[in-house]
């Protein structure tokens, strides 16, 4: 539990950038949607899983992913949405709950890197107001 001690100790936890790479626990509540299930393998797959998983925190994953199920209707009301924020922040899926949490994600391996970059090329530069001027020699023409 080394990683238990540095966070007892106010350090950061690195959580691996592979994810927790193993299949999803069993869905804890009541009969799951087809949707609730889709985000649940989602959520399992995460760096952040990592650590929900030596916490126990199956039951409060399961609750965030069935109220994120229902946030995303079009006629979603603003306090499930607002409680999905809170879960964001909670689980450390949010920038804020990620620093709040004391968690960050390791960097991704080099193999993984290189292929992220090999199949991407650069976007086009767009000329920029400098690159449009002209250069008069003894002020001449225009």
């Amino acid at each position: 539990m080394r990683s238990s001690k540095a966070a007892d100790k106010g350090g950061w936890r690195t959580l691996p950038a592979e994810g927790r790479g193993r299949p999803a626990p069993e869905w804890p509540l009541t009969t799951a949607s087809e949707r609730e299930l889709d985000l649940w393998d989602g959520q399992w797959a995460k760096p952040q899983a990592v650590a929900w998983e030596d916490m126990g925190q199956e039951l409060e994953v399961a609750l965030f992913v069935r109220t994120l199920a229902e946030a995303e209707r079009a006629d979603g009301r603003v306090d499930v949405k607002k409680m999905v924020r809170s879960y964001l922040d909670s689980l450390g899926l949010s920038v804020a709950g990620m620093n709040r949490n004391r968690w960050k994600v390791a960097p991704a391996s080099e193999a993984e890197e290189e292929t992220v970059t090999a199949g991407t090329e650069p976007a086009p530069r767009r000329p920029s107001a400098r690159d449009r001027l002209k250069v008069v020699p003894n002020g001449e023409g225009a």
